[in-house]
């Protein structure tokens, strides 16, 4: 452990030049008193690192000398999948190995790409949750995450819609990261299911398991999450909408919506109005969205939706009346 950090200490220094004792303490996760005892052994381990005193003195590395200490451990190269989405890096338990790989990166290369490396850094960046939520934070992430590494299987106690609780043993497969929330897939007595992480309420952990050699997460992934759509937006609405509500649509519906409005082959009227099917929800949940529209949004069919988004603004107007 010492060792690994007092690597990242020297790739530190020589990727980033000076750096003060609280600005490594930062990167490191350590605290100051250990960067102070970090800095000797490296100085009595014969690597020519110096201090500068004074309010902007710090740390820093002998002009030219560079070391070839670069070779990645088997957690560091496993990180660096992550390497555009730190935080979910750190959920996972691999915030600081996700860094000392990416140090180890930036120093095994040129001076001239390692300059266009940080540029790239400097001007693309990847946020991957919506703006009204962030990544779930989820204590039992780590241990889940550790089970499909080492391909265990789990115990788990876990709560499905209406508060059912259940214990499955599962066989952990793959994490997917879907709009700020984490997703496991798993084989359960020869299926291929989805479950929540923020639903797991307690976990054992078993022997191991053979994963299965066909096993494709991205492709279970997409075939899931269609079926997950048909059964979610079960219901069709035929609507008209204005050309703001059209702009509006993938804000609203989201990619369901989004993909309905692109297929759609009707052609605007002279108002700039379009007529055309929208995959809804069932029950009330259909009502709110498509309330979310305004006056931009007039329902034509089912007739009972019709009259149940038109019972809902009645309600509405009776409080402003």
């Amino acid at each position: 452990m010492r060792a690994s950090r007092l690597l990242s200490v020297l790739l530190l220094l020589q990727n980033r030049g000076r750096m003060t004792a609280d600005e490594l303490a930062g990167e490191l996760e350590v605290s100051v008193r250990t960067v102070y005892r970090d800095i000797e052994a490296l100085s009595a381990a014969g690597v020519p690192v110096y201090a500068d005193r004074g309010r902007t003195g710090g740390y820093q590395l002998v002009d030219g000398y560079r070391t070839r200490l670069t070779g990645l451990t088997e957690e560091e190269a496993r990180s660096l999948s992550l390497a555009g989405l730190p935080a979910a890096a750190s959920e996972l338990g691999l915030g600081t190995v996700l860094a000392a790989a990416q140090l180890k990166l930036y120093a095994a290369l040129p001076a001239d790409l390692r300059d266009r490396a940080a540029s790239v850094s400097q001007r693309f960046y990847l946020d991957v949750p919506g703006w009204h939520r962030g990544i779930e934070s989820l204590p039992q992430l780590a241990e889940v995450a550790e089970a499909v590494w080492q391909t265990r299987r789990l115990r788990i106690e876990y709560r499905r819609w209406g508060n059912q609780e259940v214990t499955r043993e599962i066989e952990p497969l793959g994490l997917i990261l879907k709009g700020g929330s984490w997703y496991l897939a798993a084989r359960c007595e020869g299926n291929d299911r989805t479950y929540r992480i923020s639903r797991i309420e307690g976990m054992e952990t078993l022997g191991q398991f053979t994963r299965p050699h066909d096993f494709d997460l991205a492709e279970y992934w997409r075939a899931w999450s269609e079926q997950f759509e048909r059964r979610l937006y079960s219901r069709r609405a035929v609507v008209r909408l204005s050309p703001l509500a059209q702009t509006l649509v993938p804000f609203y519906l989201g990619g369901v919506g989004a993909r309905a409005l692109r297929e759609a082959s009707a052609v605007p009227d002279e108002t700039g109005w379009v007529q055309l099917e929208l995959p809804v929800e069932q029950g009330r949940p259909a009502i709110g969205e498509l309330l979310r529209f305004g006056a931009g949004l007039q329902v034509l069919e089912p007739a009972d939706l019709r009259e149940e988004v038109a019972e809902a603004i009645r309600e509405m107007g009776a409080h402003y009346g």
